[in-house]
């Protein structure tokens, strides 16, 4: 971001390029924005302001790229907004590896730890949590009925090394053919978070009569029973009562162990870190994203992993990731995502550019191309070692990206079954949801919300709006408070206990 204007300007001039501005403040109207332009009309903060005559059909930029096309004529310090930028199918050239280059790693003595607990398998969680999985709709309430139990009934008393109980039910399971992506969607995303390091014990329940039986789950994911992966149906039990109980005291023999465990100094490389935005404005790609971009590129220079995601919020930058990308392969998996959303979204009747959303326009933002050029920055700089289909084991270390919906709640269930043990979520219309087990940081766009909602907001970026801050200097405070929540400091959305009601995973296809 380049800011051509006096720090004490009204406006923002992203790109030397750019043919509109965006407003620091609620402008009013006849108000001078320098370099002899005045403000048409009212301009609401975070929204854009035309800097130069833009006829009708001329592409409209931000960030140096395209955004859309103005609908009509526009004069300079008018208001440029629903009225008169109208949505382009992106025409950017897609140039697989031209920045393709080795992750600059900092040498490994000088490389930052965390405070995690190891697992057997030589993962390391940031929480410790035990999980009850359900494999159909059909056995969640009695998997809620257990965790209530523990975490409101006190069956946790004298444990205070694990985190809680967590159930992580859903609306699916059965009628649902197990040949689609929808089946391998599901049963990826619960495999993947049976195998999540934040869980200390993992007990999963089924009715009996599923479709979704566990032992196909188990089978094709390889996932052995013992002290801490237990599995039953409420079928072969004789019913609610008899399952609670047998869960329970399953549950209770789990407790010791997983309450024995402590944290230990664990390298950064053992740490996933997913990255997210949901409220989106019209400051989310000057402020947080970026930095929040910054915060990634140190936690992949330390050897971390730093997952981007929701592709449909990608779309109209992914030419910025594909010249990132390691190889020419792992550029065309990505464009391989965008065109089966392309497919998908016009089988359904749909376009990409149904998002953004009603709040997100509220906040400034416009098209789809300019909602992914701000939400793109959240992935920072480093190269793009992998691409990952929606839920799949993360396996690489570095700077990734995972096909996910735009829709939170899914995304971040994908990112959870990939292995990611910590969220940060950027937000500039406000945002209260939890992961668990993940813990999640929410970072404020602009300084209105977050002291609006300082009771939910765990950083804020609003600073490098006003020009009091700078994208480094709040990244490193990101990059600083993801250290310290993963070594067990409790990020706002814990304190409240959120979390409970955010495992969604992805479905698609006939429910029959």
């Amino acid at each position: 971001m380049s800011d051509t204007l006096d720090k004490a300007a009204p406006t923002i001039l992203l790109n030397p390029k750019d043919n509109v501005m965006v407003a620091r403040e609620d402008l009013a109207a006849g108000l001078g924005l320098g370099g002899g332009i005045t403000a048409q009309d009212a301009i609401p903060s975070g929204h854009k302001v035309a800097i130069r005559p833009i006829a009708a059909g001329e592409s409209i930029l931000k960030y140096g790229q395209v955004i859309g096309i103005a609908s009509r004529d526009i004069r300079p310090g008018e208001h440029v907004h629903l009225q008169n930028l109208a949505m382009q199918d992106s025409t950017a050239s897609h140039e697989f590896s031209a920045d393709a280059r080795q992750t600059p790693l900092l040498p490994e003595g000088e490389r930052r730890s965390f405070q995690g607990y190891l697992r057997p398998d030589g993962q390391v969680g940031t929480r410790n949590y035990i999980g009850i999985i359900s494999s159909v709709n059909c056995s969640a309430t009695v998997s809620r009925a257990i965790a209530d139990h523990f975490n409101r009934g006190g069956g946790l008393d004298g444990f205070d090394n694990v985190d809680g109980v967590v159930a992580l039910t859903h609306g699916t399971g059965c009628a649902i053919n197990m040949k689609t992506e929808g089946y391998e969607y599901l049963i990826r995303t619960l495999s993947g978070y049976a195998r999540n390091p934040n869980f200390g014990g993992i007990l999963m329940i089924g009715l009996g009569c599923e479709t979704n039986q566990i032992s196909f789950i188990t089978d094709k994911y390889g996932l052995e029973e013992g002290p801490f992966l237990r599995t039953m149906t409420i079928q072969q039990l004789g019913g609610t009562r008899k399952t609670v109980e047998t869960a329970s005291a399953i549950i209770r023999d789990m407790l010791p162990a997983a309450n024995a465990i402590q944290r230990s100094t664990q390298p950064l490389s053992k740490l996933k870190v997913a990255l997210q935005c949901g409220g989106s404005d019209g400051y989310s790609g000057i402020s947080a994203n970026p930095a929040l971009g910054h915060a990634a590129d140190l936690i992949v220079q330390n050897g971390g992993t730093a997952v981007l995601s929701e592709t449909p919020e990608i779309y109209g930058a992914e030419h910025l990731l594909t010249r990132r990308a390691v190889s020419p392969a792992v550029a065309q998996k990505l464009m391989d995502r965008i065109g089966w959303w392309r497919d998908y979204t016009a089988r359904h009747g749909a376009e990409l550019n149904n998002n953004p959303s009603h709040g997100n326009k509220a906040g400034g933002l416009t098209t789809i191309l300019e909602k992914s050029l701000g939400a793109v920055a959240k992935g920072g700089t480093m190269p793009l070692e992998a691409v990952y289909e929606y839920a799949e084991i993360i396996d690489r270390t570095g700077f990734v990206f995972m096909d996910t919906p735009g829709y939170d709640p899914v995304a971040v269930t994908g990112q959870v079954a990939g292995g990611c043990q910590v969220i940060v979520f950027t937000t500039g219309r406000g945002s209260v949801s939890g992961f668990k087990p993940a813990p999640c940081i929410k970072v404020a766009t602009n300084n209105q919300m977050y002291e609006h909602m300082s009771d939910d907001m765990d950083v804020n970026c609003g600073g490098i709006v006003t020009g009091e801050d700078t994208i480094e200097a709040a990244g490193e405070r990101i990059f600083e408070t993801i250290v310290a929540v993963a070594s067990g400091q409790k990020p706002l959305s814990e304190v409240y206990d959120y979390g409970d009601n955010e495992f969604v995973p992805w479905q698609l296809g006939a429910v029959t």
